[in-house]
Order: C-alpha cells, then structure tokens, then sequence
C-alpha cells in the first residue's frame, strides 16, 4: 500500500490465538473455529469499516499453521514471522447461552530472535500506514512491555498515528513510548490502582493522569455505563450509547477500539472517532461473533451517541 494512504491501519497482534467454540441454535450442536485474540478481533473491525488493514503476528507450531491459513481468509494483509513454539488458543462450550472456559492456552512467550524479526515487520508495515494499533497479548508475561514502549516512540516519530488497547505492565511502557489515543477499560484502572474507584469523578481524575503520563487523548469504557472522553485539553465527556440488548458482552472494547482508529486513519477528527468507537462496541454485544458488525448499523447508531460535557 502507498505510504501514508489515507484509511491504512496497522494492527500489531503479536501472538494471536486460535479460537474454538461449540454452539446450539438447534438441534445439533455447532463448532466455530477462527482465528483470534484482541489484535484478530480489532483488525477484523477495522476492515468491515472499510479500512485497509495490515496485521503483524508470529505464529508457530501446529497451531500457528492453522491460524496462519484462517488468517488468508480475513479481509486484511497478514505479515507474520514464523517461530518453533507454540501459538495461544482456547475452546469455549456456549450451547447453555453463556461462554464456558473448556480449556485454554495463552501461547509460549516470545524469544529474542522472533522478537527482532516481528519489532521490524511492525516497525516497516506501521510506517507505512496512517494509524498504528498496539494490541496486547493473551497474558502478560508473552511479551515484554519495553517493546511496546520501544514501538510507540518508533512508530510515532515516524508520523504514524498510535491508538493502544493495553493494560498494567504493557500500558505503563506505552506511555512511556508516547500514545496518540489511549483506550482503556476503567477494571483496568482499577485494577491497576490507577482509579480509585469507579466513580465518573474517580475516572475523570485517572484519565487526567493518563494524559500527564503520555497519552494524547484517553477513552475509558464502562461496561454497560456511559463510557468517558478526554480529548487533548477539552473538558471531559460522558459518552452515552443507545440501550441494546446484549448477546455477548465479549470484544465490545476491541470494536471501540478498532472504531475509533478507523475514523482517524481517515483523518477525522477525535470526537468523530469517539462517537463511532462507541457504536461499533455497542453493535458488537449484540452479535455472537467478536470483532463484527455490519457498517450501516454503526452508522446510525454513531448518530445516536451523545457527548455530553462532565461538569
């Protein structure tokens, strides 16, 4: 793709997952299996909304050959870097209606020589592109948080816009590293001691701090509750959605996530991209599948998300 093309989004997934989940709509029961974990799903919103995608992952082992061949069939250019271990996966029982653990695997921790080679692939494709997404890993101990520092300043002194989706270690050293937009859970907060507590003003404080430590502007979502804005210097907002009904709460924060970049890859402005992150998450809990839903849907349901200044 063209340096710097207006709508180009690079997605940095470094150990995606393998997802399998057992479903009953009927009689018989289904089996669904995709590729997955935060960065798959955030990538595969972003290219529903008409984003072109580029998605940096290192895959290994049986289970990584078989996402690598899932991920031929997303809407997105894959670069992936090979490795000997093991990639992350999970299976999930849903058919009583409510998501069940079966089993899981968060994926062997990346070593030193697949660490450069994926740190130059994300470096070159996101260098590329306007917006750059910093996505966590499965567990925290994957990855060491200083790459994600090391890719924030990279990335953003070589005019690529970077919106992260982290927490605890990885997203202390992504402020460090410097964010342009900063999306975060307000669990997260807490349970970071980051936010006192889960108050709008306990928020609003944590997200000024945010801001003083690195980040440009910070979305804090709120499950079902107003989720709150810090938009560079501006007064803080409470952004209220529409009531849906829920199916699965599950990869609500990723499509907000994956919303807002969109918008700025396009060049839109902060609180154009806050309201269509609200939108795509809110769309998102009413659909089984995770990182999906359809982009005239979202579209009105942006028109519907009010910004209401917190006074």
């Amino acid at each position: 793709m063209p340096a710097d093309e207006p709508g180009t989004i690079m997605v940095f997934a470094p150990v995606p997952q393998l997802t399998v989940t057992v479903e009953q709509q009927s009689d018989e029961p289904e089996l669904h299996v995709h590729p997955g974990g935060q960065g798959v799903w955030q990538a595969r919103m972003c290219a529903g909304l008409g984003a072109s995608v580029t998605l940096c992952a290192a895959v290994g082992g049986e289970i990584g050959e078989i996402i690598a061949l899932l991920l031929q069939s997303e809407q997105i250019e894959v670069r992936t870097v090979r490795r000997s271990s093991g990639s992350g996966w999970y299976v999930h029982d849903r058919r009583d209606g409510s998501r069940d653990e079966v089993a899981q695997h968060a994926g062997e921790a990346l070593g030193r020589h697949t660490l450069d080679e994926i740190y130059s692939v994300t470096l070159a494709a996101g260098m590329r592109t306007r917006v750059s997404i910093l996505s966590g890993p499965a567990a925290p101990g994957i990855i060491s948080p200083d790459v994600y520092r090391r890719l924030a300043a990279d990335l953003g002194a070589n005019g690529s816009t970077v919106v992260a989706d982290l927490s605890g270690d990885h997203l202390t050293a992504v402020l460090d590293g410097g964010v342009d937009f900063l999306k975060v859970s307000h669990e997260e907060l807490i349970d970071a001691g980051r936010a006192t507590g889960d108050s709008v003003e306990e928020l609003v404080d944590a997200a000024h701090d945010l801001r003083k430590n690195g980040a440009g502007s910070v979305l804090i979502s709120r499950a079902g509750e107003p989720g709150i804005a810090l938009i560079d210097d501006e007064e803080p907002l409470l952004v209220e959605l529409p009531t849906l009904q829920v199916v699965d709460h599950r990869g609500a924060g990723d499509s907000m996530t994956a919303g807002v970049a969109t918008v700025l890859a396009r060049g839109g402005k902060p609180h154009e991209a806050v309201r269509t992150g609200a939108a795509a998450g809110a769309l998102n809990v009413t659909r089984h599948g995770l990182g999906t839903g359809r982009t005239e849907a979202i579209a009105e349901l942006t028109k519907r998300v009010r910004l209401t200044p917190i006074t």
